[in-house]
């Protein structure tokens, strides 16, 4: 389990250095370094779930503390897929707005008689405004999206500490007190991560009910 652990950890640290890349690149390579990426992520989900079996296997002194590592490097994963996928949201929509830009330079505008003028700066000047909004829009629903994946990564992460918590604290003895208050803090951030979940769901209906 260890040799694949830390060639997993290493993969998770390769993948983190190429993300750092992925805004200098040219947009002739930078789908190239995309399809790189999520192939390595994939690969490293493969390596995940055997980390999963072998950690079940270990001895009960050493099976929590290996369930706990493998845990971390899948918290450590699926950040940087959400990563990888808000970049890729973010280059649609720029791509997007530069194809609408570039239509509309070359569009050939005619006039019916010498009396009619087509105010061409002012379009331009709205068009510039409603790609802003766009783009502003696109990257809050980007963000959005990107900490609702985030929260419900974190809520299965904290569910399964939190059970490996409660049987490291049944294994130690620990007293009723302390189980108590270990669930009751659980609960707790349960609710702040509802709370959450909800005041984003919130901001995002009004951006699109007032900016779409």
């Amino acid at each position: 389990m260890e040799t694949l652990y830390h060639q997993t950890n290493k993969q998770i640290q390769e993948v983190q250095s190429f993300m750092g890349r992925l805004e200098n690149t040219d947009r002739q390579s930078v789908h190239l370094l995309e399809n790189e990426l999520q192939a390595r992520i994939d690969q490293i989900f493969s390596h995940l779930e055997r980390l999963e079996i072998l950690a079940s296997k270990e001895p009960p002194n050493c099976r929590q503390n290996a369930k706990l590592r493998v845990d971390q490097l899948k918290y450590d994963v699926q950040h940087l897929q959400t990563a990888l996928r808000n970049f890729q949201h973010r280059r649609y929509s720029r791509e997007s707005q530069d194809r609408e830009r570039e239509e509309l330079m070359s569009r050939t505008f005619t006039t019916n008689d010498a009396d009619t003028s087509i105010p061409i700066d002012e379009t331009l000047q709205l068009n510039s405004n409603l790609n802003n909004a766009h783009r502003g829009m696109d990257d809050l629903l980007g963000s959005g999206s990107s900490i609702l994946t985030g929260l419900r990564d974190q809520r299965g992460t904290l569910k399964g500490s939190h059970k490996k918590m409660l049987d490291v604290a049944n294994m130690l003895g620990l007293s009723n007190t302390v189980m108590r208050l270990i669930e009751k803090r659980a609960t707790q951030d349960k609710f702040i991560m509802i709370g959450g979940m909800l005041l984003t769901c919130v901001v995002m209906f009004l951006v699109v009910k007032y900016l779409g």
